[in-house]
């Protein structure tokens, strides 16, 4: 047979395989971040502390680490994809315009640097969609598009 015939499906896993990377890569920030702010986890300021820092409700601190948390577990699993992923753009251009942009570009002045790389795999990877590797393909397909 000819090499380049098994061409597509080898391309077709590389991608996939390599959406599940990103994936993790990206989940990971999102559920410790959001563990921290929605839970108190790993020495986080909780909702309330969280919102205070903002000079906001604390309804603010249980959105956005509810946003973080479950776009986090979507983004990991595939299962509301999209809604995770537009979940994470909302939290970082947030954190974007309201935190880092008046600090710069650099991470140590506390900048955009990393908010702004978050948001653009978050939005390659509302583009992509989670790929082949899955748990949304589970579900029925109405629940697939969300």
């Amino acid at each position: 047979m000819n090499s380049h015939y098994y061409a597509p499906a080898i391309e077709s896993t590389r991608h996939s395989v390599a959406l599940l990377i990103l994936r993790i890569a990206s989940a990971l920030v999102f559920l410790y971040h959001g563990s921290a702010i929605l839970f108190g986890a790993f020495g986080g300021p909780g909702p309330e502390r969280f919102a205070g820092y903002m000079h906001a409700s604390a309804l603010i601190g249980y959105l956005v680490g509810l946003a973080q948390f479950a776009g986090g577990l979507a983004i990991l699993t595939g299962i509301f994809f999209r809604l995770g992923t537009l979940s994470i753009i909302v939290v970082m251009l947030g954190a974007i315009f309201l935190v880092h942009l008046p600090r710069g570009f650099n991470i140590a002045n506390n900048g955009i640097e990393y908010a702004l790389t978050e948001l653009l795999l978050a939005f390659a990877l509302l583009l992509t969609g989670p790929g082949e590797y899955s748990l949304g393909n589970w579900l029925p397909d109405p629940l697939r598009k969300l």
